[in-house]
């Protein structure tokens, strides 16, 4: 049975009513998700404690949540404690950290500057949550002087969904590619039959053209898979400047007659990828449905066109498809469509070339080992998630995992330039030293810079380490994956004499002295996708359709609704509803009492706010916390203040009289159970 994936969360205030909207989407991801709550206001202390919750978390991530209303009277200087206890966490613990910037009424506008101009893509800050999940409400100040509860129901769903998001982010093998129809998809019309110049681009389609540009920005691959003549499309975009995206960003293209499964297969041989890391956008539904029975470990997803000729609808789609994601993007990464047209110009010259080693003369190649840098760190944890070919561990990990085996291993950094461009930080190393040996725990390369002669400088460098450290040999094992064979072919270059069962030992001065040959050349294939990673089939094309909203998501939340006694008034219901919600308990019936089912002063809490925010009714605090009265005599006291038709006056005196309570009240009231 795998091991539950642990949220920890420490907020500065009551977090709890995030729990059901993040086990309702680890039911929709098929993830079992453990969540913990650290004590209530030590946010701080959690982030430093060496024994506490945050450092004790081994497989899942950590969630630290603040209001900017809650840093006290020196607000600024304690945003600042907060940025260095939130990078101290980040650099001891082994799991991710995710930071989130809640909204708060009152917040100090200085202090969350601080908080927001210091943090880096961890964060996630209630500007960005509330334009994919916006809320008419967000605040519930009765629930939030009697619990510290500051949210409506509606405002913790898009909350909690913000950060399963996250976290799915972070937790998924990324996609590389968009590949993307043209007729009636990129643009409206078939430029077969209408003619290049007849065809529109309406702002829908507009909207696409942008979005799939600045994914490009963000590193993902754009590729044309189109049935077409290849003259047709290329004149369409010809005559049409105005379209956003043009030929020259397409680092691929197949446009024919074949089926487009068979074409995507092409595209992934030429690219150098698994078709896995695939997307695919089509109107059709005939082409999705085709793509999905021949390639399902492709994410296939179709976009009718009464969906693109709505700009509002694209939007809210795109916007919605989580595994268009990127919580980190490094400068390699928007740099990736220009290193694989620089490699396209490298498998050209190679191919021209008299002899490999006037090429390899001529590369003037220019390889940079040094010691990983803290801002290099997201990048060395890419690389562990996305490289495959040359990996001689294939071990994926997090920023946060890396930077806890510093403390006993190096890490080194491998950038890469020759005559064709710079290609950035394409390569990382991972040993530790032992006795008389140095291991390598990871060794990995973008295929977009093998073939050069890098892998064997790398390999050169770490011998020349251990002679320097006076280590006699260097450790290898390579762990077999279905895409790592060109790594075992090179190290099996090398001299087969010093393999055994698939690990190496090679003899430092012998390594140190590693250089190039012709005979050495790391083969480098499409990767083939035997059996499709299960993260392919979630469920990302329906989230996008049908939870994109807080209400959607809501109603899905409530999809069983609990059994209730047929004779119940219709308040009476919808209260019963309520209970069940909150005690997790399939039915409730009138003479029920809420503290006899299991409720506690949190839940009251959250009862008094659903009922006010469903039934427009402020219930009395004495009334809630009695612990005479059923659900009966409840929906009694709420059909009365209905009917006696509370003005905004009333509700407001109401709430003046709770948040004129002192401490000391509240706590007795809390404390009735």
């Amino acid at each position: 049975m795998s091991e539950p994936f642990r949220i920890s969360i420490s907020a500065s205030f009551t977090a709890e009513p995030l729990e059901p909207v993040l086990q309702f989407w680890g039911g929709q991801l098929g993830v079992a998700f453990e969540v913990e709550f650290a004590p209530f206001q030590q946010v701080i202390q959690t982030l430093l404690n060496p024994a506490g919750e945050f450092a004790s978390n081994r497989h899942g991530v950590n969630v630290a949540m603040l209001r900017g209303s809650d840093l006290g009277e020196r607000a600024v200087e304690n945003a600042c404690e907060v940025v260095k206890a939130l990078r101290a966490a980040a650099a001891r613990d082994s799991v991710p950290l995710i930071f989130i910037l809640c909204p708060s009424e009152n917040a100090d506008a200085a202090a969350e500057k601080v908080l927001a101009d210091s943090l880096d893509w961890r964060a996630l800050e209630y500007v960005a949550i509330e334009r994919l999940y916006p809320v008419s409400a967000k605040f519930d100040p009765a629930a939030d002087h009697l619990g510290a509860i500051p949210y409506t129901e509606q405002y913790f769903v898009a909350l909690g969904t913000a950060l399963a998001r996250r976290i799915t982010a972070l937790s998924l093998v990324p996609y590389k590619v968009i590949a993307v129809d043209c007729d009636n998809t990129l643009w409206d019309g078939i430029c077969g039959e209408d003619g290049p110049a007849g065809v529109r681009l309406g702002a829908g389609r507009r909207l696409l053209h942008e979005f799939l540009l600045r994914q490009r920005a963000d590193g993902m691959l754009l590729a044309l898979a189109s049935k077409n003549n290849l003259a047709d499309v290329i004149d369409t975009f010809i005559q049409h400047p105005e379209m956003p995206l043009q030929p020259e960003d397409f680092s691929a293209m197949r446009v024919n007659w074949d089926p487009k499964p068979g074409n995507l297969s092409g595209l992934a041989e030429e690219l150098g990828l698994g078709v896995d890391s695939f997307l695919f956008l089509d109107d059709s539904a005939k082409e999705c449905a085709e793509m999905r029975d021949e390639q399902p470990q492709v994410l296939t997803l179709e976009l009718p066109g009464e969906l693109l000729a709505s700009e509002e609808r694209t939007g809210r789609f795109l916007d919605h498809v989580w595994a268009f994601d990127h919580p980190v993007v490094t400068d390699e990464d928007r740099q990736r469509a220009a290193s694989y047209e620089q490699a396209r110009e490298f498998g050209q010259a190679f191919q021209s070339a008299h002899s490999l080693e006037e090429f390899m003369a001529s590369l003037d190649l220019n390889v940079e080992i040094d010691p990983v840098a803290e801002d290099q760190l997201a990048r060395v944890a890419q690389l562990t998630q996305r490289t495959n070919q040359f990996n001689f561990s294939t071990i994926r990990r997090t920023e946060a995992e890396i930077r806890a085996l510093l403390g006993s291993h190096d890490c080194l950094a491998v950038k890469v330039r020759d005559r064709f461009g710079e290609y950035g930080l394409t390569g990382a190393v991972i040993f530790s030293v032992k006795g008389d040996t140095l291991r390598i725990d990871s060794l990995m390369l973008s295929c977009r810079v093998l073939g050069r002669g890098v892998e064997h400088i790398v390999m050169a460098h770490l011998g020349r380490i251990a002679v320097e450290r006076g280590i006699c040999f260097v450790d290898a094992k390579l762990i077999p994956t279905r895409k790592n064979q060109p790594a075992l072919q090179f190290l099996r270059a090398i001299d087969p004499r010093y393999e055994k069962d698939l690990a190496f030992r090679f003899p430092s001065e012998f390594l140190a002295s590693l250089g190039w040959s012709a005979s050495s050349i790391v083969p480098v294939t499409a990767e083939k996708t035997r059996e499709p990673e299960q993260h392919r089939f979630l469920p990302f094309e329906w989230i996008a359709r049908e939870l994109s909203t807080v209400e959607q998501i809501l109603t899905a939340m409530r999809v069983k609704p609990a059994v209730l006694d047929s004779s119940m008034t219709a308040t009476e219901r919808e209260l019963a509803s309520i209970w069940a919600e909150l005690l997790k308990l399939p039915s409730v019936g009138p003479e029920d009492r809420f503290f006899d089912l299991g409720g506690h002063s949190l839940l009251a809490v959250l009862m008094i706010s659903r009922v006010q925010e469903r039934l427009h009714v402020a219930l009395p605090v004495d009334d809630v916390y009695s612990g005479d009265v059923t659900l009966r005599d409840l929906a009694m006291k709420i059909d009365a203040m209905s009917s006696g038709g509370m003005e905004s006056a009333e509700y407001e005196a109401m709430l003046a009289e709770i948040e004129s309570l002192s401490d000391d009240d509240v706590r007795a009231l809390l404390g009735q159970q």
